[in-house]
């Protein structure tokens, strides 16, 4: 998993205004789900179906680890989508122009 790569993806999709002197982290990350879950649960939960991320895959990883820190097992799952997103365009945009048949193109 290519780290720097999900977290380029999330500041985009997540509108994460960083700074020159800040760079985007797995921790930074997490603190702002935690801020999220304890100041705006609507939003984090809006930005959550929009990147689909399994409500159903959170909700397991949360029953079965009730001791952990939500907001860690929730940047995970956020991490995991986001790769899974960036594998998905890697694999659909890896056609070349001459690949394509005619009839297809645009």
């Amino acid at each position: 998993m290519d780290q720097a790569a999900i977290l380029i993806s999330l500041a985009t999709d997540w509108q994460f205004h960083i700074t020159d002197q800040q760079r985007l982290s797995v921790q930074l990350l997490e603190e702002r789900i935690n801020h999220l879950l304890t100041n705006d649960f609507d939003k984090l939960i809006s930005l959550l179906y929009r990147m689909d991320v399994s409500e159903k895959k959170l909700r397991t990883e949360l029953q079965q680890h009730p001791q952990e820190d939500a907001a860690r097992i929730i940047t995970a799952l956020v991490m995991e989508r986001e790769w899974q997103k960036i594998q998905s365009r890697k694999q659909f945009s890896g056609k070349e122009e001459d690949e394509i048949p005619d009839e297809e193109k645009w």
